[in-house]
């Protein structure tokens, strides 16, 4: 006969230490849940996203009612236990009801605190805790504009944030002069605080609030220094208290939460405990990462296996707060006895902190850029002797590595033991193992058999880095992927498939044979399917309207509707005919602003459409083609002066960029590609964040790819080192083939390789001597239909009419 076990919590702890369970003794017990909210289990983490109108409540649900269904358990949503008795160990409920139990779970979890001012029970004061919170707080931004956030912590500015997206006019008070000062310091707080304040968000610091007023409802909040704001709606977000109100009145052992031994049973040995309603070792929980350990350990005793024991260790914090990626982990403080690697970037909004207390890390600070903080993270939980790569440590795991030139994959370079998802707990070993046991394919299929990424989600782009660098090329073409719009189910990889396979040579075609849904494609299909055919076939026609509007008109749109064109400058290398070409040409189009570009080029703004085929006409006279500015092709090829000038200049930069730029320029790609060539290690060029980088030493070249200098900048790696200028030219059309026939259509070449992996593209390129010439020579044949300039054909049609420039004004 089965056991009764009864839970009391039907949150995110208590849940999943009844699936933990299930895994280990399925037909143990007979399973009942009472949940104070009349919902099944969802995900709390989450509320923020709902609150921002960018999920739904459906979406967040983690068990919905039919889980409890298939596997046995009674649910009683909306159902409150108000009444425990140990001694006929039995639950009560607030409507009589009794229900007996041989084990109980208590996961009550916690409460909000509300700072007991006057007037804290206004209508219009609320907490930021459940749905009910998010409802109350969507229902009167219908009709209220102002709002007051008391705290800036996480809950706070995502309540803030949230509010601020459904239209109100939000200000956010808090006690410190610090925001999030539980997971960051004094400079990554300034960081974020200016970045919220552009974004809209107002902010009162070292503020501290004496009384909250109105009449009816809310109406203003009162400060201790004497101010006062006006608000409709004040949000209590300030701290949590463990839940411990029903443990007490039962006779509990309870001091700040209900105390648990390392097993999560109570001083009742029949009654267990886990979530924030605890006290392990004098400490309680507010982070989900402990609260599923205790999951576990509690699942394997209720189990009578009787082998596990939780003790708490250090935890790292990795979240995306409105937008803004972070980390923090373990003393990020530091003391006199610590010492400080700070990097900061106020521009890109990113900053870095590490602290080391003997060779040790034992702290650290992300803002901005968090793609290294599992490694740092490993480093503190293994006490790892940092002092041999202290040097570059501060510059992430891409920097540190036997060769110098870092590892392919920062995820690749982690050991199995490495945490990868902090809120389960969940390592890289048993990701890699379970796609390979299970054969995942897809990001959904890794978080419904490990957990991983399926609760705050901010380890996503970690987990999608071992589903590509585990299954290799099948991440490109399993059926299970996601499809490439709503027009089809196929994925990407399947449709590039198809069209060798089936020998699909129009778009037209290529809707019929793959029978897709729409006829005419949609505006996210018929750009990415015009790739492929134009990649594909030496002989297919363009087709200009499957291509994005820049593309269409051989130019950028700006924000007021004029557009950008930028002529191609050789290298960077131009002379006084060119430039007095381009201030006639600006003063004959009245162009408004003329800038040099980061890439070494001269863009001119302002351009009327109507202008565009006469200004063209007018460069293409002057000996200009277009640089390709719009272009999901070849953009710039940057280079230094290299050693014709520079006393440090190893190789003639110039002079080989000049020449790359002239075999790539016109060739269409995925996305934009951008090359440069640096005339030695000093690396002027900027080629290590390059999609193709050179860099010139005395012995050679040094070849680097996948570099990104964008939003997420992202250093290359390194690829291979050639002898000679023919060598690097051969390389860099390999590769330029390789991404063109293998990437996805709109994907860069860093997330490309670290979703193929370095090594198999240095196997294809690199390693393969043949393979490597076949795919040149592909690239130099596409480049003998490529190299026609898309102004020239328009500016043909102006020749009847042109009027030389020196005739204008």
């Amino acid at each position: 006969m089965k056991e009764k076990l009864v839970l009391i919590g039907n949150g995110m702890a208590g849940v999943r230490t009844l699936e933990e369970l299930l895994k280990l003794a399925p037909e143990k017990y007979d399973i009942t849940v009472f949940g104070d909210e009349p919902y099944g289990n969802y995900n709390r983490i989450m509320l923020s996203p709902v609150l921002a109108g960018d999920k739904t409540i459906d979406q967040i649900m983690i068990n919905d009612r039919q889980w409890y269904i298939d596997n046995g358990i009674t649910l009683h949503a909306g159902k409150k236990i108000t009444h425990i008795n140990r001694v006929r160990r039995q639950v009560e409920t607030a409507e009589g009801e009794v229900f007996e139990y041989d084990r109980l779970l208590l996961a009550t979890g916690s409460r909000p605190f509300m700072l007991p001012l006057p007037g804290r029970d206004l209508p219009g004061v609320i907490s930021f805790r459940d749905i009910a919170d998010v409802d109350t707080m969507l229902e009167t931004a219908k009709s209220y504009k102002k709002a007051v956030v008391i705290g800036g912590g996480l809950l706070g500015l995502e309540a803030a944030n949230g509010l601020m997206i459904q239209g109100m006019e939000v200000t956010v008070v808090h006690i410190a002069d610090v925001l999030m000062n539980q997971q960051l310091d004094k400079p990554a707080s300034d960081l974020m605080l200016n970045e919220l304040q552009a974004k809209g968000l107002k902010f009162l610091m070292s503020h501290e609030t004496a009384a909250i007023e109105g009449k009816k409802r809310v109406e203003k909040v009162v400060f201790k220094n004497g101010t006062e704001i006006d608000t409709d709606l004040v949000v209590m977000a300030v701290g949590i208290r463990p839940n411990i109100e029903l443990a007490q009145s039962a006779g509990i052992h309870c001091e700040r939460g209900i105390v648990v031994d390392d097993t999560m049973q109570t001083f009742d040995p029949k009654v267990y405990a886990v979530g924030e309603c605890v006290q392990h070792r004098g400490a309680t929980f507010g982070l989900v990462a402990p609260l599923f350990e205790q999951a576990k350990v509690c699942a394997n005793h209720l189990a009578q296996m009787g082998i596990a024991r939780y003790v708490s260790s250090i935890t790292s914090t990795k979240l995306k707060v409105t937008g803004i990626d972070l980390f923090s982990a373990g003393n990020f403080i530091g003391d006199e006895s610590t010492e400080d690697l700070v990097f900061k970037d106020a521009a890109r909004h990113v900053y870095k902190k590490l602290v080391i207390q003997d060779d040790k890390l034992i702290g650290a600070v992300l803002y901005g850029d968090t793609v290294d903080g599992a490694w740092y993270f490993q480093l503190m939980r293994d006490g790892t002797d940092v002092s041999s790569i202290r040097e570059n440590m501060l510059f992430g795991q891409h920097h540190i590595g036997d060769s110098g030139h870092g590892a392919a994959n920062s995820v690749d370079g982690l050991p199995d033991d490495a945490e990868i998802c902090g809120c389960n707990g969940v390592c890289k070993g048993d990701i890699v193992k379970a796609i390979s046991k299970h054969s995942l394919f897809t990001l959904d299929e890794v978080k419904a058999h490990t957990k991983a990424s399926a609760s705050c989600g901010s380890c996503t782009g970690l987990v999608e880095q071992l589903l590509a660098s585990t299954l290799g090329s099948d991440f490109n073409d399993t059926p299970s992927k996601k499809a490439m719009c709503g027009c089809t189910s196929m994925s990407h990889g399947e449709v590039k498939n198809a069209i060798k396979d089936k020998g699909l040579k129009t778009i037209s075609d290529l809707m019929v044979a793959l029978d897709w849904k729409n006829a005419d494609g949609c505006h996210s299909c018929r750009p990415a399917l015009n790739y492929y055919l134009l990649s594909t076939w030496p002989d297919y026609q363009d087709d200009p309207q499957s291509r994005f509007i820049n593309e269409r008109v051989h130019a950028n749109i700006q924000k007021d509707g004029t557009y950008s064109v930028v002529p191609r400058i050789w290298g960077g290398v131009t002379n006084a005919n060119e430039l007095r070409a381009i201030a006639d040409i600006s003063d004959k189009y009245n162009v408004p602003t003329v800038k040099i570009t980061g890439g070494q080029r001269i863009d001119l703004l302002g351009v009327k459409k109507d202008d565009l085929p006469k200004m063209w006409a007018d460069l293409s006279e002057a000996g200009f083609v277009s640089g390709h500015a719009y272009g999901k092709s070849l953009r710039t090829v940057k280079t230094c002066v290299g050693s014709e000038w520079c006393r440090f200049g190893t190789q003639d930069s110039t002079g080989l960029g000049i020449k790359v730029e002239k075999m790539t320029w016109g060739s269409w790609t995925p996305h934009k590609f951008k090359i440069a060539v640096s005339g030695c290690p000093r690396n002027c060029a900027e080629a290590t964040i390059k999609d193709f980088g050179i860099v010139c030493v005395d012995s050679g070249y040094e070849l680097h790819v996948g570099g990104n200098g964008g939003i997420k900048v992202r250093a290359t790696d390194f690829l291979c080192k050639v002898a000679t200028e023919e060598e690097a030219m051969e390389y860099c059309a390999a590769f330029m083939q390789l991404y063109r026939e293998d990437a996805h259509y709109l994907e860069r070449t860093a997330p490309w390789i670290e979703r193929v992996g370095l090594k198999s593209v240095q196997a294809k390129v690199v390693d393969d001597h043949d393979n490597r010439k076949v795919l040149a020579q592909r690239f130099y044949e596409s480049q003998e239909r490529s190299q026609d300039d898309p102004w020239a054909e328009h500016a043909a049609k102006q020749r009847e009419n042109y009027i030389p420039i020196k005739q204008v004004g």
